[in-house]
């Protein structure tokens, strides 16, 4: 086989391989993105990985992948590169978007969820009224939703 086949086979594996791979850069739903806006707004959301720096790892080989705790598609990546540099950037940051996400719904829900437990228990102890359980209730509601 000579130099040109074996550009043209490379190239055509890079095609597949943003093909196949890039199902791993597909990011949040349109929901789960407003969802996380939300959180930020209110401040409640969590960073646990910066995704502009998971786009800048994405330049290295596998290195946005590996950023964002997805190390299979980092070997891949790896083994891809320096074709993977096509699509492990956008892959990292939307993996830190990902991750920041699900990290971020965790913490506002058992936030959320210790305080309607204590509104329960103070209701139950009756240290509160009916009215005042419900108004703090949906009060606590309102502070932990996204408001989409």
């Amino acid at each position: 086989m000579g130099s040109t086949g074996r550009v043209a086979s490379l190239a055509c594996a890079a095609i597949m391989s943003v093909a196949v791979i890039g199902g791993c850069a597909a990011g949040l739903t349109g929901t789960q993105q407003a969802e996380l806006q939300g959180y930020r707004n209110k401040g409640l959301s969590i960073e646990e990985k910066n995704p502009s720096t998971a786009a800048w790892f994405g330049i290295l080989p596998g290195g946005g992948s590996f950023y964002t705790r997805n190390y299979g598609f980092g070997i891949a990546n790896l083994l891809l590169w320096p074709f993977s540099v096509l699509w492990d950037p956008v892959s990292g940051y939307n993996g830190a978007e990902a991750l920041n996400y699900s990290t971020t719904v965790s913490v506002v829900e058992k936030k959320r969820n210790a305080e309607l437990h204590d509104l329960d228990t103070r209701f139950s102890l009756g240290a509160m009224t009916k009215e005042e359980y419900l108004t703090q209730k949906a009060a606590c509601e309102k502070r932990y939703s996204p408001d989409l």
